[in-house]
């Protein structure tokens, strides 16, 4: 996974409270079971005018040139709620994702977006809508600047919010960990735990016949 520590760029404002994870990447573009392929998929309701022509809806914010490259969401409360599916945050993420910035998020739907590498930002709805006017007036000017071990997201004129996020959430995304990589963190632990308890148990680590 991909290490986020630090990250500037162009702010998207899709703010819409109950985005789903079916308007995220519909059922119907989930052909794959890996994380790769999705992008096309992702906000395919929206982003598109019809599913088969493909031909992109140019109201929707992520088709608009002055946010192309936005690799920051700014959304509204609940993101990601409906299903658990893992697709929709593998399809942010192959889209360029870096980040969303919401008043609230789904808990799955947070899970997911740290255990592959995109910062669920926390901020109040008054907060966000700061950012958004900002970002619509120029949002090439207007870049939004991450900083994960301070916990701070900032605009280029020096206005900050911190946003909550625990240690164990900020260790997975600095050091770049999955959920395997954070346990194997304690392997050492883990290994005399095991030299303990087989001391103390031996029995328990017989080898039956073979």
């Amino acid at each position: 996974m991909t290490p986020l520590v630090t990250h500037d760029g162009v702010a998207a404002p899709l703010i819409r409270d109950n985005v789903d994870t079916d308007a995220i990447i519909p059922s119907r573009e989930m052909k794959t079971t890996g994380k790769t392929g999705l992008a096309d998929g992702l906000f395919a309701g929206w982003r598109y005018l019809s599913a088969d022509s493909r031909a992109p809806n140019p109201d929707f914010v992520l088709n608009q040139p002055r946010f192309a490259g936005a690799t920051i969401l700014l959304g509204g409360a609940n993101f990601g709620c409906g299903s658990s599916r893992e697709h929709a945050v593998w399809a942010l993420g192959e889209f360029g994702i870096r980040a969303v910035v919401a008043p609230s998020f789904a808990p799955i739907f947070f899970g997911n977006c740290v255990r592959n590498g995109i910062l669920p930002t926390v901020l109040d709805a008054s907060a966000i809508a700061e950012i958004a006017a900002a970002v619509e007036a120029d949002p090439a000017a207007n870049r939004l600047h991450l900083d994960v071990p301070a916990q701070s997201l900032s605009l280029s004129d020096g206005r900050a919010w911190a946003f909550p996020l625990e240690a164990e959430e900020k260790a997975m995304l600095v050091e770049g960990l999955d959920a395997i990589d954070l346990t194997l963190k304690l392997d050492g632990a883990i290994a005399a735990f095991h030299a303990r308890d087989r001391e103390a148990r031996p029995w328990i680590y017989l080898e039956g016949p073979k």
